[in-house]
């Protein structure tokens, strides 16, 4: 069901910094939040919004994870809700709307490197683990969770 409140588009870079900043990396600098592919041409930004506020945000950069098939691969990162605005379906509407995004570019499959204490949330966009359980100083524990992704295909 859609909130009428909620609406999502795309963003410019510098609009996720915040975001990311707020719940991603806390103890880190703002400029640890820019990401090398931020800028790219394939790269697009979502941003989920409630009553006018940016209360969610995920990047997406085209980059093949050579531990998947396929070879049009996009990578979401820095995907960031805000505390107050969890469990209210933003995220999982800006993620939809990004896979349907996805599928009209042709990708094959979205990945990204899970926090190993948010791969619930994943799962149940019908992602899949792939590999073990890795480290990314100073964050912690991930899991590189994949999901595949065809044209016709529109599972939620």
């Amino acid at each position: 069901m859609r909130d009428p409140n909620l609406t999502i588009t795309f963003l410019e870079p510098e609009e996720t910094y915040e975001l990311r900043h707020q719940i991603l990396r806390p103890h880190q600098t703002i400029d640890d939040c820019k990401y090398p592919l931020d800028f790219e041409s394939a790269t697009f930004h979502v941003g989920a919004f409630v009553e006018g506020e940016l209360v969610s945000v995920a990047s997406f950069f085209k980059e093949i994870q050579p531990q998947i098939t396929g070879d049009h691969h996009y990578r979401l990162r820095g995907m960031a809700t805000l505390v107050s605005h969890r469990n209210q379906k933003a995220g999982s509407h800006l993620i939809h709307f990004a896979e349907d995004y996805l599928r009209k570019k042709g990708a094959s499959h979205w990945w990204c490197n899970a926090r190993t204490n948010v791969q619930g949330y994943y799962s149940r966009f019908g992602m899949y683990i792939e590999g073990e359980v890795f480290d990314i100083p100073p964050i912690g524990p991930h899991i590189l969770m994949v999901k595949e992704l065809s044209p016709g295909s529109n599972k939620r």
